[in-house]
């Protein structure tokens, strides 16, 4: 704590509904003293009642001591009228996300506390600025924004409005540390750091998917497998509901003033309209039944050659494999890769007529990198090296691939016992698959990876938050394997880089512009951690 921070004592939690009882929750176990409030009569003394008997079941299972129990609920009070914070250091806000409604809240909250109290939103989409344009005293006015669930997504974002006192940011930022929570600055502008960040793995899967690269189940498969996402984009969106997930884009997109980055798909607007919103109603991409996805679900696309490829192992022989790569590592990998598996390796200029080509590019489709290698795309098919392949392999054909290499390369690369998992002390072989899909200038990992990098670097480059903030709050509030900036510093900025550039003179689509951020540091040779030195 400095000098400048406030020694935060007792918090009021203006509704009392999932995220204002988890902001509750996390404080009164810190030792707050939390008042819960809602409009709505009998709804705080319901959200404390339900919290109570979360809070017992965890206790019963060794969460909690019966002390700790105790003294947390000993700090949660309900209160039935709103004049009675008038003596809390906090008041955080978490109703429901309308402008209007919120800049009134916070009008009445300035007519009750005194002017030393800080008012903050949990806001997830609207300017801190504005809900604070009509406070008399708006420098006290501040976001802190949660995710669901609370107690378990440890993150926040504390976003000053063009008239926030640093002492707030600063007590805020230590209020959320006192709680458990990693507080990370972000400046006021949409989406703040993670909805911000977030944009690119949803809309860019759904771009893949409207181009009919492949079905939803594969791209899902495809980076949750191969990629290492906890969820698939398309699972994701089901589980947060299109009716949340597609405002959300819209918005963004719209407060960007049309962005090309952020660009929504028409086809969540559709299944909007139709209200195939996800688990909550049994159907979005997936069916749903008693909340649990149906197995065996498979939309099918336009890959011709899956279904021909349950054949014999005489049709499927290969001869040899000529490989070729846009970096030497990935080639010696699938080299040795092919002499693990007793595969003749074409070692010629040009292949043999007979050979299976091999192609690990980066940023292409396969027509263009057999036109770029002087090979025959009859013969071609390639493999996407920016994902590990000890965890999943997706195969690209050229649309004028024959049939026989498509299947030499799956039977070659697909379902291998490849990969020991530990279960119980018990050594069990998994099997690590391949995933066949239509060409795409960039695979669906590559693009999607290097959209989430691209604009983790935008949101560095325009200074809405530090790279470390960036990266901390994008892992720890989506979940995904590494932040945007290490993911790109653990693959390489520059192979990030030419995948952008590649994608982006061949498609002429602004929207994989390369941010400057990336473009500077992947020239230079150095860490997309760099940031330029002051003078």
């Amino acid at each position: 704590m400095t000098a400048n921070t406030i020694n935060i004592k007792s918090l009021a939690i203006i509704g009392t509904g999932v995220m204002g009882m988890g902001i509750a929750q996390i404080a009164a176990q810190a030792g707050i003293q939390v008042l819960l409030f809602d409009a709505k009569m009998g709804a705080a003394a319901q959200g404390r009642k339900s919290l109570q008997t979360m809070l017992e079941k965890l206790t019963a299972k060794g969460k909690f001591t019966d002390a700790q129990l105790q003294s947390a609920l000993a700090n949660l009070i309900v209160i039935d009228d709103i004049a009675n914070i008038s003596t809390v250091d906090v008041v955080v806000e978490a109703i429901v996300e309308n402008l209007e409604i919120k800049q009134q809240l916070f009008k009445q909250l300035e007519s009750i506390v005194p002017t030393k109290t800080i008012l903050a939103t949990n806001t997830s989409s609207l300017a801190v600025t504005a809900i604070a344009a009509n406070c008399t005293h708006p420098e006290r006015v501040a976001g802190f924004h949660f995710f669901n669930p609370v107690p378990l997504m440890k993150i926040v974002e504390v976003i000053p409005g063009l008239s926030t006192h640093p002492a707030i940011v600063e007590t805020l930022t230590a209020l959320a540390t006192r709680m458990g929570h990693l507080g990370v600055v972000a400046k006021d502008t949409p989406g703040f750091i993670v909805n911000h960040g977030g944009r690119a793995y949803g809309t860019e899967a759904l771009k893949i998917l409207g181009e009919g690269v492949a079905s939803f189940e594969d791209i899902d498969r495809i980076l949750r497998e191969g990629a290492g996402f906890r969820m698939g984009p398309f699972e994701l969106l089901d589980l947060t509901g299109i009716d949340v997930s597609h405002p959300v884009m819209e918005s963004i997109y719209t407060q960007f003033y049309h962005e090309d980055r952020y660009r929504p798909h028409p086809l969540t607007r559709q299944m909007l309209i139709g209200k195939k919103l996800g688990r909550k109603v049994g159907e979005g991409f997936y069916q749903y039944t008693e909340n649990k996805k149906q197995d065996g679900q498979k939309v099918t696309t336009d890959i011709s050659q899956q279904p021909s490829l349950e054949v014999s192992a005489s049709v499927t022989a290969i001869t040899s494999v000529w490989v070729g790569a846009d970096v030497v590592e990935d080639k010696q990998q699938l080299i040795d890769y092919l002499n693990a598996n007793n595969i003749n390796i074409d070692n010629g200029d040009k292949p043999q007529s007979d050979s299976l080509v091999l192609l690990a590019m980066y940023g292409e489709d396969t027509t263009n990198a057999a036109m770029r290698y002087h090979v025959n795309p009859k013969q071609a098919v390639a493999i996407d090296m920016l994902t590990d392949l000890s965890m999943h392999r997706t195969l690209m054909p050229s649309i004028v691939t024959q049939d026989k290499f498509v299947a030499q390369a799956y039977a070659l690369f697909g379902k291998h016992p490849d990969k020991t998992i530990s279960d119980n002390e018990k050594s069990i072989q998994a099997t690590v698959g391949a995933t066949l899909i239509n060409e795409s200038t960039g695979f669906v990992a590559q693009r999607v990876i290097a959209m989430v990098v691209n604009l983790g670097c935008d949101i560095a480059l325009q200074g809405i938050a530090f790279p470390d903030d960036i990266d901390n709050a994008v892992r720890l509030g989506l979940g995904y394997p590494y932040g945007p900036i290490s993911w790109g510093d653990k693959l390489g900025a520059e192979r990030i880089l030419l995948i952008l550039e590649r994608i982006y003179g061949l498609t002429g689509d602004p929207r994989y512009r390369s941010s400057p951020w990336l473009q500077r540091r992947a020239t230079l040779g150095i860490s997309l951690f760099s940031q330029q030195s002051n003078y």
